[in-house]
């Protein structure tokens, strides 16, 4: 396994997510560019946990304490509902401020969990309501990677039903790391998926690598539409890029990816930002006008960030538009939204995200090709082991840490 983002001696539980460059370890500075984890959980109230701490109009409040939390997601148009996911296999709802006592999923005994591995993200279909269909991105007990699509109860709204789980996608996992993992739905009202390289260091398996092989799912963004279709456990939409092309998987929206951990749709524009995790020296952030990733090639394993990895070719490679050195301390980016709540003015239209290793949480404006004014968020409490972002109906942004807590970000 390659580098993980902290020194597990002190955290012999807790899984280590997102991670992983090369065998050493790196708040800092940013380089923007213009060209081309286990703790318990509390009670069954989400409470505050701490007084809030304010900086330039934006303050970190807490909803609860979680186990290893990994992701948090909302249905559509449903205000009242939050659900965070976490790493072993279960998935709890807050209703209301407070927080279910008996899990909304439980699939632990499905779940390898460790490490980079677990239950890694959901996603609620644009019809849920209706149709009461959701999706789940896990780690099996053969140490692969599924999306499985699962269906709430219909006789109760916090609840789902364990037996209609149905397997739309496995991609197979060469290694225990670079698991990818996010689901989410675009503005296409189709089914992105993100996958990892494959696992260990510098994209290892095969002549060069997964990442630029179009013949494989691994190091790539997926779309697809996930609703049986005939025989079929999802459709491929005619529109992707390599939907035609012989010798590549239909699947593939974008490539060239290492670990994207995270990635997401600016609710407003439709815009992708995608945060891409390192090897040796450089995290990154990819950014795309809504429909201009369509093809993409973000460069890995030739390039790590704008920097020759291989001499090899990565043709029309995209480069990112922030860039993060290990040198400052950065070990593993972990992506999160352009904000849109309608609350937090501080922070209106920008992208919000961080680093593993060095929890501080940055901001910046992003548009193609560039990013401007990338900084910490002054003044915000570090975020230890900071694990993933997530949005709620309301476009409110939350953040976890793999220790536990979930915070949201609002207005100070």
């Amino acid at each position: 396994m390659a580098r993980t983002a902290l020194t597990l001696a002190a955290l012999a539980t807790v899984a280590v997510l997102a991670a992983c460059g090369a065998d050493e370890g790196a708040a800092g500075s940013a380089t923007t560019t213009s060209a081309p984890t286990s703790a318990s959980s509390s009670g069954s109230t989400a409470t505050t946990q701490a007084k809030p701490s304010a900086a330039d109009g934006v303050r970190l409040v807490g909803i609860g304490t979680f186990d290893a939390p990994v992701y948090v997601a909302a249905p559509p148009a449903d205000n009242r509902r939050v659900f965070v996911v976490e790493q072993g296999g279960t998935i709890r709802v807050i209703v209301g401020g407070k927080r279910r006592s008996r899990p909304f999923l439980d699939i632990r005994s499905r779940v390898t969990s460790g490490g980079e591995q677990g239950l890694l993200s959901m996603a609620f279909a644009p019809d849920y309501a209706k149709t009461r269909r959701f999706y789940v991105n896990y780690t099996d007990r053969s140490g692969d990677q599924r999306v499985v699509e699962y269906r709430r109860s219909r006789g109760r709204a916090d609840r789902a039903d364990g037996g209609s789980a149905r397997l739309v996608l496995i991609y197979r996992q060469p290694e225990a790391n670079h698991n990818g993992g996010l689901v989410t739905f675009g503005p296409d009202k189709l089914l992105y998926i993100g996958t990892g390289d494959g696992g260990g260091a510098n994209d290892q398996h095969g002549p060069r690598g997964n990442a630029q092989n179009l013949d494989s799912l691994l190091g790539k963004l997926l779309r697809v539409d996930p609703r049986r279709s005939g025989g079929r456990a999802y459709r491929v939409p005619s529109s992707n890029p390599f939907a035609d092309r012989s010798g590549a998987r239909p699947e593939i929206y974008s490539y060239g990816l290492r670990n994207p951990w995270r990635f997401s749709f600016d609710r407003r524009t439709g815009d992708l930002t995608i945060a891409d995790v390192g090897q040796n020296a450089v995290e990154e952030v990819n950014f795309a006008k809504k429909g201009r990733a369509r093809g993409a090639n973000y460069g890995w394993r030739p390039l790590e960030g704008t920097r020759r990895n291989f001499d090899e070719p990565a043709p029309n490679a995209v480069a990112p538009v922030i860039e993060l050195a290990h040198d400052d301390g950065n070990c593993s980016i972990t992506g999160g939204y352009v904000v849109r709540d309608p609350d937090l003015p501080a922070l209106a239209g920008r992208y919000v995200y961080g680093d593993f290793c060095v929890g501080r949480l940055r901001s910046a404006k992003l548009s193609e090709g560039s990013a401007r004014g990338d900084r910490p968020i002054p003044g915000l409490k570090k975020v230890e082991q900071l694990s993933s972002f997530g949005e709620d109906a309301r476009g409110r942004v939350y953040v976890t840490s793999l220790s536990g807590p979930v915070y949201r970000l609002s207005a100070g």
